[in-house]
């Protein structure tokens, strides 16, 4: 499985849970996609399988919003304001040197500046019809843990 279907935001949310529950402090994942594409939808349920009660939103204008209350530590980033790559404003060694799951929404933006070591969801929208909640999701797993990681999450739909 290098892609998988996603019909709804409970499916979304779904595989959120996967990646979640399957995770490991110092994680890194990369969700790639439009607006509008399910990128926070899956974060909710990774904060939801990570015990996180508080609501889960769209870090675009606070670039980081940081949940430290779960079973570790939820680092959610948006990187889509930083279209120059200006990193000055964040400390992204400290954030990946915490115990804790990154998640990076547009990190194309920042992509020179991240370990070659991560996880990355890209989620493709398939507009086939007028009401459609049809989404792919492509894998790609880069280095050794996130290839373990990312057969644990293909556990969850098998």
């Amino acid at each position: 499985m290098n892609s998988l279907e996603i019909n709804s935001d409970e499916q979304m949310q779904k595989l959120g849970k996967a990646i979640g529950e399957s995770s490991k402090g110092h994680d890194l994942l990369l969700l790639s996609g439009d607006l509008g594409a399910g990128k926070t939808t899956l974060t909710k349920g990774i904060a939801r399988a990570l015990g996180i009660k508080r609501p889960v939103k769209s870090p675009t204008f606070t670039i980081v919003r940081e949940y430290r209350e779960g079973k570790r530590p939820l680092f959610h980033m948006d990187m889509y304001r930083l279209e120059d790559g200006d990193l000055s404003s964040i400390d992204m060694p400290g954030y990946l040197a915490e115990d804790g799951l990154v998640v990076i929404e547009w990190p194309q933006f920042i992509i020179e500046d991240l370990p070659n070591d991560y996880l990355e969801l890209s989620i493709k929208r398939v507009d086939d019809s007028w009401d459609s909640t049809k989404r792919i999701v492509e894998f790609k797993a880069v280095g050794e843990r996130n290839k373990l990681w990312l057969s644990e999450i293909k556990k969850y739909f098998e």
